[in-house]
């Protein structure tokens, strides 16, 4: 069978010798090359150093894969000992062999604590999995021959800091598969380690991000799905609205927080006429007796109940969008947090009116339960700009809140009846032929508690919401080359 030659990043951590000792007595391995800054101090036999920073760096695996002779390279990320399963990297060649893909991965077992594990499966690669946090786990293989190849034809890997191996697996998947085996062939001692959630706005990792971005366009151009910054002005409307703008609140099973969350729409100060549209879809703990009393308090609440009964979030915004009592801008508030100030609304409207905008992000900032900021604080999304926001949209998980909508324009589309990135796929759609604008300023306060939609997630729904939103991806970059090649 054919042999392998394993790349570890050198840490310095105390374990670091057992993460070699997995792997240098297998007889698949030919060699082991750790790169380190500095020469690590007594590498046992079969184990070799190549100087270098990151390992994850473009400079770094260009000169790795001059050096490398055998047929297959794995990747290991140097963040847990690792154990391999029996005939786990058999198994791995075997697959590429019979495959002919260029990169391999698998599912894995993880250790949460000594004695406690359970499974952690990974999702299957498609068209929009261009996140650069897609989850392959810490052990990857690549087909040495397919990745000269692609390379030889794409040019070699950028020279980045960090992005070497984001930019990798992306020309690799433009030629080969890249094959998800589902099967657990490997034990991990902890979950693995990631950049974060909010990892792309973080200030502190803007050069990182803006590297990605780059690798991100490169491979869109590649793709035929890169957007030059043309847009469509808004189409005309002859439509009449009863306002010029309504709250849309979506909200089921929420009594905690929805009062709350209506008289943060109600208080806004505004000098055009608003409503306040609050979607109940069928509560069941007694969030419906409130809306009820509330609404003959306030005139310009609607409290609308959906005839359908299998509506989720994004089915209930259709709801709004659809009613005659929605304005001429439909704006966001989720049902569990709040605006910033009384001025929220007319700070979004004025945008809105301001230019060609099919829609309008704001910023917002995290608070617990007691309104409390919470890390990260501020999410603003300043990695967005006008000129390429609508590409590096397609590399992102999501653009910010809250969010708000020319109505006539909305009505032409739909958001998708889910309960998670409903949001996302308006915005992707729309941001194809229309202007997005963006206000850096907090305008939304956004509490994070255990009823978060992604709060607590298992690993199992985690995939779920990620491979849809590749989905999501998959068919926005299919959409723009077409559009391309019209």
């Amino acid at each position: 069978m054919s042999k392998i030659t394993v790349v570890i990043g050198f840490t310095g951590q105390h374990d670091f010798p057992g993460l070699l000792d997995a792997f240098l007595p297998l007889p698949l391995v030919a060699q082991l090359i750790v790169i380190s800054p500095d020469s690590p101090e007594a590498l046992p036999a079969k184990c070799g150093w190549l100087a270098g920073g990151a390992p994850t760096a473009g400079e770094v695996l260009n000169r790795l894969l001059t050096i490398v002779e055998t047929p297959y390279l794995l990747f290991v990320q140097p963040l847990h000992a690792i154990t391999l399963g029996p005939h786990c990297l058999e198994r791995f060649v075997e697959v590429a062999a019979t495959t002919g893909a260029g990169m391999v991965y698998c599912d894995f077992v993880e250790e949460i604590s000594p004695g406690a594990s359970r499974p952690h499966p990974v999702n299957d690669y498609q068209l929009g999995s261009i996140r650069e946090e897609f989850d392959f786990g810490p052990v990857t293989l690549f087909h040495l021959a397919a990745v000269r190849d692609s390379l030889g034809k794409r040019g070699g890997l950028v020279a980045s800091s960090r992005a070497g191996f984001y930019d990798l697996r992306l020309k690799v998947s433009l030629d080969y598969p890249l094959f998800h085996i589902r099967e657990l062939l490997y034990t991990v001692t902890a979950a693995a380690a990631t950049a974060g959630h909010f990892a792309y706005v973080d200030p502190r990792n803007h050069s990182f991000q803006k590297e990605l971005e780059e690798v991100a366009t490169e491979h869109l151009k590649r793709l035929g799905a890169c957007l030059e910054p043309v847009f469509c002005d808004l189409p005309p409307s002859r439509e009449t609205f009863p306002v010029e703008a309504s709250v849309v609140i979506p909200v089921r099973n929420r009594i905690h927080t929805i009062a709350e969350a209506v008289q943060s729409a109600l208080d806004q100060e505004a000098d055009f006429p608003c409503n306040v549209l609050v979607v109940d879809n069928h509560s069941t703990d007694g969030t419906t007796a409130v809306l009820a009393e509330m609404a003959k308090q306030h005139i310009a609440l609607r409290h609308i109940i959906p005839e359908r009964r299998d509506l989720t979030i994004g089915g209930c915004w259709n709801e709004a969008v659809g009613s005659l009592d929605c304005g001429r801008y439909a704006v966001q508030l989720d049902s569990d947090d709040l605006y910033a100030s009384p001025h929220t609304l007319r700070k979004i409207v004025d945008l809105l009116r301001s230019g060609q905008y099919a829609m309008v992000i704001g910023a917002y900032t995290l608070v617990n339960s007691r309104m409390a900021a919470i890390p990260p604080g501020l999410i603003d999304h300043r990695e967005w700009t006008a000129e390429n926001g609508r590409n590096n949209a397609l590399r992102i998980n999501g653009l910010g809140a809250p969010r708000a909508f020319n109505t006539a324009v909305l009505r032409s589309f739909r958001f998708p009846n889910v309960g998670y990135g409903e949001d996302y796929a308006i915005a992707l759609r729309l941001s194809r032929h229309y202007r997005i604008g963006r206000i850096y300023e907090n305008l939304y306060w956004c509490r994070r508690w255990e009823g978060n939609t992604d709060a607590a997630l298992t690993i199992a729904q985690k995939n779920q919401y990620d491979a849809f939103k590749d989905q999501l991806r998959t068919l926005e970059i299919m959409a723009r080359q077409e559009l391309n090649r019209q």
